[in-house]
C-alpha cells in the first residue's frame, strides 16, 4: 500500500475535528449570525449552543490514536483581543490553534511513519496579518515535516516517508501561493450535502463520487448530517449527537462498508463522533481491496 498513489488510498477524517471542547463562557464566534450573538448573551443559550457545536468526543491525540489522519479545521481571531492569536471555532471558540498543532506534532514525533492532512478551510475575523501569524505557527510546529506541493497523481506514502515529510497543509486562502508548503484548497474538494435526511446524504455521496473526475486532487466524502434551525428548535436540549448522529451512524457505516478505494473511489471519509461506531477499522480494512486488485493484476 505504501507504494500506491496516495489519492487512491482510503483515510478516515473527522468533521470539525477540534470541537471536542468549546468554551461556553466565551463570546459567540464571528461565524454566527447577529441574531444568534444577541441571544447568546444569555448563558443558557450558550449551553444549548455547546450541545450543537460539539461534533467530536476525542482530543486530537485520541483521534490520531484511533486512526484519524484527516483533520477539518476552522479558525478565527477573537475580535477585540489584543494580538493575533488564532483559535479553533464552531459557533463557540475552542482551544488555541497553537496548542492543537503542538499536540499533533507530539504524536508525529512518537510515530515517525505517519502522514496526516490538516485542512484549514474556514477563516473568520482574519486579515493578512492574522494569516501570516497562523502560517508562522504552522511552520514553527512542524518545520521540516511539512510537505511541499506536488502533483497529487504521483505521490506515494513511501516517497513521503523516505524524505521525512509527514504533514500536508491545505490552506483555503490566497496567501497559499507565497508558501511552498501550503497546498491550495482546490486540491482537497469536500462537497457538502447540507441535509438532515440520511437517504439524501447517501445519494449525494454517491453522486459526488461519480463526478470525481477532477484528476490531480484528493477528495473528501463528508458523511455528516447538518441540523437546520428547526431541527435545533425542536430538540434544543438533546443536541447533535442524540438527535441526528446516534440513530443514523449505523446506516452511514453500512454505506462505507460498500465502498472501494481507488482512482474513482472514496479517498477520505469524514464523520461526526468517529468513535461511536467502528469507522476506523472499517475504513482501514477497505484498503485491502487495493492489494487484492494488485495481486490479481500480477
Amino acid at each position: 500500500l505504501s507504494k500506491m498513489k496516495y489519492s487512491w488510498l482510503l483515510f478516515l477524517g473527522s468533521h470539525d475535528s477540534f470541537s471536542y471542547w468549546v468554551d461556553e463562557k466565551s463570546p459567540v464566534g464571528p461565524d454566527q449570525a447577529t441574531a444568534i450573538k444577541r441571544l447568546a448573551r444569555i448563558s443558557l443559550v450558550r449551553k444549548i449552543m455547546k450541545k450543537w457545536s460539539v461534533t467530536q468526543n476525542l482530543t486530537f491525540k485520541e483521534q490520531l490514536e484511533a486512526g484519524i489522519r484527516y483533520f477539518d479545521l476552522r479558525v478565527s481571531s477573537k475580535p477585540g483581543e489584543v494580538g493575533h492569536e488564532i483559535y479553533f471555532i464552531h459557533g463557540l471558540f475552542g482551544i488555541k490553534v497553537w496548542d492543537g498543532l503542538k499536540e499533533i506534532n507530539t504524536f508525529l514525533e512518537q510515530h515517525p511513519k505517519e502522514v496526516i492532512f490538516l485542512d484549514f478551510n474556514h477563516f473568520y475575523a482574519m486579515d493578512d496579518s492574522h494569516h501570516f501569524f497562523l502560517i508562522d505557527r504552522i511552520r514553527s510546529a512542524f518545520g521540516s515535516k511539512l510537505c511541499s506541493v506536488e502533483c497529487v497523481e504521483y505521490v506515494t506514502l513511501h516517497a513521503w516517508v523516505q524524505n521525512e515529510l509527514f504533514v500536508l497543509i491545505f490552506y483555503h486562502y490566497p496567501l497559499y501561493r507565497e508558501y511552498p508548503f501550503l497546498w491550495p484548497g482546490n486540491k482537497m474538494p469536500a462537497p457538502w450535502a447540507n441535509t438532515t435526511n440520511v437517504h439524501k446524504l447517501l445519494q449525494f455521496l454517491e453522486t459526488t463520487l461519480e463526478e470525481r473526475s477532477r484528476y490531480g486532487t484528493f477528495h473528501v466524502s463528508q458523511a455528516i448530517l447538518t441540523p437546520r434551525v428547526k431541527t435545533i428548535a425542536r430538540h434544543l436540549i438533546r443536541g447533535l449527537k442524540n438527535t441526528l448522529v446516534h440513530r443514523n451512524l449505523p446506516m452511514i457505516l453500512n454505506w462505507v462498508k460498500a465502498q472501494k478505494p481507488g482512482v474513482m473511489g472514496v479517498n477520505i471519509i469524514t464523520s461526526d463522533f468517529v468513535e461511536l461506531v467502528d469507522f476506523a477499522a472499517t475504513v482501514i480494512a477497505l484498503n485491502d481491496l487495493l492489494l487484492d486488485e494488485d495481486e490479481s493484476a500480477t
